[in-house]
């Protein structure tokens, strides 16, 4: 019975009987813990199975990217002999520390690293069956981030629902985007850290039928900057034949910047670090630190990570021409992609996870506050325009509530116009979503809701409502919360498996069509809302 059509009480004890308070059941597997081997082209791993899954943990599908190979496409690893011990996660990209990297972390995973071109397959069994694969790309705005972060751990996917879950960490930042094809002689690639993905899908299609998984069934996902590296997966010629549909959750790009921005960027770079253009070969030889120093220096600019703007972009994808050929939704779909189905959506409240890490007056506003904070952006009848929509169509918000909704629906629309291009290609389906559980824990420091933020659905979506308790924002254990991490986990398996997302229990969701515009609602309990926020969508067209 689709859970539409089931109340409220029943939808929430059902989740509560069939995943506890905390965490999704380990049923009907052995706690056994053993060694278990698999081939690949460049040699045999030792994984480790336990809980009836097993783990492949750092796997290198690339060369260590340092040296002579500093800002080069990636290269094959060397092959060796014998058994490798595939036991523990590899090093993340070269980036600022954070919580569970290094000495000074939880153990979770070794400091960061030039030398990271390693992956992670979690699967339940290397058996040669052909399983959907799901090839996740981490978030952290091509800055920071990893493939081993906790709240995406592959366990439970692959436990609950008889899939593969493979990521990668790959070049981020500086390391991975800075452009120098223009200004010396040499290989010097662009989009390196994309190159890196690409490497790694195309290990994974030449691997992962010895894991357990279908070479010929890839979905490609991932959130926030791990949705933007998604998008510009469906727009790379290279990546075509490696993978089969997408998932691009909390991002909207509909553009990247240009060869030409990339470049003055590294203009600027080279002018931070004391280096003329004549000087480039020297930048092998700086240590990673400094060039760390460069990168923020530029992010505290105020130089986005990624988008277009004024004068120069941060560090991440760009229309090269070559590697992205390009823009990923603005000019329409490529091609290559016309036949692998799409999902693209948003939490309710992303802008909240943003706010919640500055001051905390944003949460206690006036009208007056609210107007001041938008007058930087928006002017005159345009913004009397937008707020007065946005009170319209929620009477009962405060003006701290229009302003998160307002900000948040300017990603909203973005994954709108994602969603219309699809359409108007006409070949594979795509469906739109909502992630609007809204938990009630608050922000610290405040009596505010924290809702559905940016970021909220990394736990859900992998079924991981046991991990990460120790966070605010992820503290919830709810029946409600499992619930809806039941739906959304369950959904994107669906999708992995056939193209469709669809899961027992859940109402049948609709591709989207410019008619009825049909969403999905995901929540304890799920529903289908044709045209969301109409009105909102309307002003934002004028």
């Amino acid at each position: 019975m689709p859970i539409g059509t089931m109340t409220r009480r029943t939808a929430l004890l059902s989740a509560a009987a069939m995943f506890g308070t905390a965490a999704f059941p380990r049923v009907g597997f052995s706690e056994e813990t053993k060694t278990i081997e698999a081939k690949t082209t460049h040699g045999r791993v030792a994984g480790r199975s336990e809980g009836g899954i097993a783990k492949f943990l750092g796997i290198p599908y690339g060369a260590p990217p340092i040296g002579a190979l500093r800002f080069k496409a990636p290269v094959a690893p060397e092959a060796w002999s014998g058994v490798r011990d595939a036991l523990e996660f590899g090093n993340p990209s070269f980036q600022v520390a954070g919580g569970e990297m290094g000495p000074n972390g939880n153990g979770r995973m070794p400091a960061p690293s030039e030398d990271c071109l390693y992956l992670n397959v979690w699967t339940p069994a290397a058996d040669g069956k052909r399983r959907p694969v799901m090839f996740y790309n981490h978030g952290g705005g091509y800055m920071i981030g990893s493939g081993a972060a906790t709240g995406q751990d592959g366990t439970n996917l692959a436990r609950l629902y008889d899939v593969v879950v493979v990521q990668s960490n790959h070049r981020l930042g500086l390391l991975g985007y800075l452009f120098l094809g223009d200004l010396a002689e040499g290989e010097y690639t662009a989009n390196a850290g994309m190159l890196d993905i690409q490497a790694a899908l195309r290990w994974t299609r030449d691997n992962i039928e010895n894991f357990g998984g279908d070479p010929d069934n890839i979905m490609v996902w991932g959130e926030s900057g791990g949705g933007s590296k998604t998008a510009a997966i469906y727009t790379m010629p290279g990546a075509a034949s490696l993978f089969h549909k997408a998932s691009i959750e909390s991002a909207a790009p509909l553009r990247f910047p240009t060869r030409e921005q990339a470049t003055e960027r590294a203009r600027e770079t080279l002018k931070w670090l004391g280096l003329a253009e004549t000087d480039i070969g020297q930048l092998q030889d700086i240590p990673a630190a400094r060039l760390l120093e460069a990168q923020e220096a530029g992010n505290a600019r105020g130089l986005a990570p990624w988008g277009d703007p004024d004068p120069v972009p941060g560090f991440g994808s760009f229309v090269d021409g070559t590697v992205i050929t390009q823009n990923p939704f603005a000019d329409g779909v490529a091609d290559f992609s016309r036949n692998k189905p799409l999902i693209c959506g948003t939490t309710r409240d992303e802008t909240v996870f943003f706010a919640s890490f500055g001051p905390k007056d944003v949460f206690d506003m006036d009208d007056a506050a609210l107007r001041e904070r938008l007058s930087g952006t928006y002017q005159g009848e345009q913004l009397d325009d937008l707020v007065n929509t946005f009170k319209a169509s929620r009477p009962d918000a405060s003006p701290s509530q229009i302003y998160f909704a307002i900000t948040t629906s300017a990603i909203w629309k973005d994954s709108v116009k994602i969603a219309e291009a699809k359409v108007k290609q006409g070949g594979a389906p795509v469906f739109m979503y909502h992630l609007a559980y809204q938990s009630p824990v608050t922000i610290p420091e405040t009596d505010y809701p924290i809702g559905s933020p940016h970021a909220a659905d990394i736990n859900i979506k992998f079924a991981n409502t046991d991990k990460n308790l120790d966070f605010y924002m992820y503290s919830d254990t709810s029946p409600e919360r499992q619930a809806t991490a039941s739906h959304m986990s369950a959904l994107w398996a669906g999708f992995a498996r056939t193209g469709v997302p669809q899961a027992e229990g859940v109402v049948e969701w609709p591709a989207y069509d410019l008619e009825t515009r049909p969403t999905m609602w995901i929540d304890a309990e799920c529903r289908i809302e044709n045209d969301l926020d109409a009105e909102v969508r309307k002003v934002w067209d004028r």
